[in-house]
């Protein structure tokens, strides 16, 4: 059969999204800080008004071009689109679902919750900090942890001084909660 008439499916690509990001728990929120939520509505926008508008502008040139089946630029282009459509579809629902946490109401609080900064020493003496993101925002090569990743489950209500047991694949190791801290307000 001509592959012009075939119905291309996104179900093969669709798990590479699922690796990038863990999933959210079953009937949990999207906890997201203000600044999170700002960047996911600023890359779906992006998408939408400038980045799938050009694709399916050169997919147009390139099927007027004729014969599609060497057509280099508009296979690259209906692929293209098919993952423009597939982050549309995840932003749309993430933001959807999204619940804004501002940290800093927090601000001055020992007491940990989303949005935190805490520094921690583990019982080897080793000091670490991390900050408690959403799972959409946080990158542990900055520090940040998700709010459902096993530190922050740990963490989480803890405050100051606080002596906890985090259970890692080298077997339970406590934690000294040291210092705890959030971002100030914004200024009005």
């Amino acid at each position: 059969m001509n592959k012009a008439f075939t119905r291309e499916t996104d179900s093969d690509h669709d798990d590479e999204e699922g690796l990038a990001l863990p999933p959210l728990p079953p009937g949990g929120k999207n906890y997201i800080t203000p600044a999170g939520y700002k960047r996911l509505r600023d890359e779906l926008l992006e998408l939408i008004d400038n980045e799938r508008p050009k694709i399916v502008e050169i997919v147009h040139w390139a099927a007027s071009n004729g014969d599609r089946s060497e057509n280099g630029d508009y296979h690259y282009g209906k692929k293209r689109l098919r993952e423009i459509d597939r982050r549309i579809r995840f932003l749309t629902k993430r933001l959807e679902i999204a619940e804004v946490v501002d940290p800093s109401l927090h601000h001055g609080n020992d007491q940990i919750f989303f949005g935190a900064t805490v520094t921690y020493a583990e019982e080897s003496g080793v000091e670490r900090t991390v900050t408690i993101y959403g799972i959409d925002e946080a990158d542990n090569g900055q520090g940040q942890v998700s709010w459902i990743s096993p530190i922050a489950r740990t963490l989480i209500k803890a405050r100051t001084g606080d002596v906890l047991r985090l259970a890692s694949p080298a077997g339970a190791v406590e934690i000294e909660v040291l210092r705890v801290e959030y971002p100030a307000p914004a200024e009005k």
